[in-house]
């Protein structure tokens, strides 16, 4: 009787501790019948509409999951199954996937336009929650607040009334979907940090402090405003080598920069992460004390495994950094020395990019040994010479191989090349912009992309929007090329004889 009990309860007992041993979510689900209800007990919350189908719904996943356990008990996370929940997807407009939408106090306050991963989610969030400056009251509320990953501007004031206190919670209120805002009027706080009267001070992330800057920098400024405040965060926000991430790359980028890349990870190994960044400091910091302008920062090379195969670069290889340049014009340097622990091979490399020694990086198919045909096949490394001949005019198509739209359009195009073969001053050329670097000014972020690039008018291309018949390319063409155009005309075939 107990064997062959014990044998029926076995694989319940076995499924009930799978069951028991997977970790429940930290995302609520809400659904079309108690929607409604449960919205309304949350002050914030970030909801999710999605459909299980959804390719980036199931990327988003794990990262939003992720988000919700780590703001347990500070701002709730849920997710509605559009495909379930119909009604209340179609209530608030939901037509693509996923949507993210911030609910306060159960109304609709507007999109989440922010990052879609775990950190980004958690730093806006909590920028969301509460009031938009807290009020720091001892200095374990200041500890606490000031220990964060991302940095915190605290204002003190000896006077809560004052006009400067009311101007800077107008600036939190207005600054707070980017930027951590506290205040304190406790004296015992200003005092110790040394602020007499009134003043805001800029706390850089812990994590990130060094020997080479000052870990909080006070604004100077005698009038509080939204605008002066705004500046004075922007200017100190990152210090001389933040550590850049997927949330705060493009605060960082459009200007001038250098990245090391390395195995950057201040959650599970912060001292070897500051390793490496102090030894790029070290050598930032000389330079930049000789007022030469440009920007540093570290970077995990995984998580930029794309942006470090852009220069040619292996992100698996080696615990050394790999440095690069960008310029705010999309021009690209690769230090091609191995980084060294005393920043001799980084100081080298640096003195050889601002004395203009360095030759740029262009990611770029070979020259072509023939290139005769009606359709001209362009690469990085003839770009400039073809294109950029100031006596024609050229039609470039830049394309994927494995776009469809360009494999259609493929033999149209070289039918367009030998109709107008016979224009000297005219080309008409083509680009694989997936194994070639595009150059300044175009921009392609689809395929296929077309443009024209008239004859001394090089920096202005014209990108070309009509139809992809031969005679439309050859419509447009006589419209915009320099000189009179000559296409020529398709051979007559001769008339068959009728019989008699």
């Amino acid at each position: 009787m107990y064997p062959r009990y014990s044998s029926m309860m076995l694989p319940l007992l076995f499924f009930a501790f799978l069951v028991g041993g997977a970790r429940a979510s930290d995302v609520l689900e809400f659904t079309d019948d108690d929607f409604d209800s449960r919205i309304t007990d949350h002050e914030l919350i970030l909801v999710e509409f999605f459909a299980p189908w959804c390719g980036h719904c199931k990327r988003l996943a794990p990262e939003y999951e992720a988000a919700a356990t780590r703001l347990k008990g500070v701002v709730p996370i849920a997710k509605v199954d559009c495909t379930a929940n119909s009604n209340v997807c179609s209530k608030y407009g939901v037509s693509g996937y996923p949507t993210l939408k911030i609910f306060r106090d159960g109304e609709d306050s507007g999109p989440y336009d922010g990052p879609r991963t775990a950190d980004g989610i958690v730093s806006l969030l909590k920028k969301q929650a509460g009031p938009a400056s807290v009020e720091l009251k001892t200095e374990e509320d200041f500890t606490k607040f000031t220990s964060d990953r991302d940095a915190s501007v605290v204002g003190f004031f000896a006077d809560a009334g004052s006009a400067s206190q009311s101007e800077f919670l107008k600036s939190a209120s207005a600054l707070r979907d980017s930027y951590r805002f506290a205040h304190t009027n406790t004296e015992a706080l200003l005092k110790k940090h040394g602020i007499e009267g009134q003043s805001v001070v800029l706390f850089r992330p812990p994590q990130l402090n060094n020997k080479f800057e000052e870990s909080s920098v006070k604004f100077t400024e005698d009038k509080f405003t939204n605008a002066k405040i705004k500046k004075f965060i922007q200017d100190n926000l990152f210090g001389i080598c933040p550590h850049m991430t997927d949330d705060n790359k493009d605060q960082l980028k459009g200007s001038d920069i250098l990245v090391a890349y390395y195995d950057v990870d201040y959650e599970k190994n912060p001292k070897g992460s500051n390793y490496w960044r102090n030894r790029v400091m070290k050598v930032a910091k000389s330079f930049l004390d000789q007022g030469k302008k440009l920007n540093f920062a570290v970077a995990n090379k995984n998580s930029f495994s794309h942006e470090v195969s852009e220069f040619g670069l292996d992100s698996s290889s080696g615990e050394l950094p790999v440095v690069t340049i960008r310029t705010a014009k999309g021009d690209k340097y690769v230090m091609q020395e191995e980084f060294t622990r005393d920043g001799k091979a980084l100081e080298k490399f640096l003195q050889d990019y601002f004395d203009g020694n360095l030759k740029r990086y262009l990611k770029s198919e070979p020259i072509p040994d023939s290139n005769d045909g009606p359709v001209k096949v362009l690469v990085a490394e003839n770009f400039d010479s073809i294109v950029n001949d100031e006596s024609k005019d050229v039609l470039i198509e830049f394309y994927a191989p494995w776009c469809g739209h360009c494999k259609s359009l493929e033999p149209k195009y070289k039918e367009l090349g030998e109709k107008v073969a016979n224009n000297l001053d005219l080309i008409i050329a083509k680009m694989d912009a997936t194994a070639n670097d595009v150059p300044s000014p175009y921009e392609v972020r689809g395929f296929p992309t077309i443009y024209f690039s008239p004859a001394g008018q090089k920096q202005n291309p014209k990108k070309y929007e009509g139809g992809r018949e031969v005679s439309d390319f050859i419509s447009y063409l006589k419209k915009e090329a320099t000189n009179p155009m000559v296409v020529k005309e398709d051979e007559k075939k001769p008339k068959k004889k009728s019989e008699l």
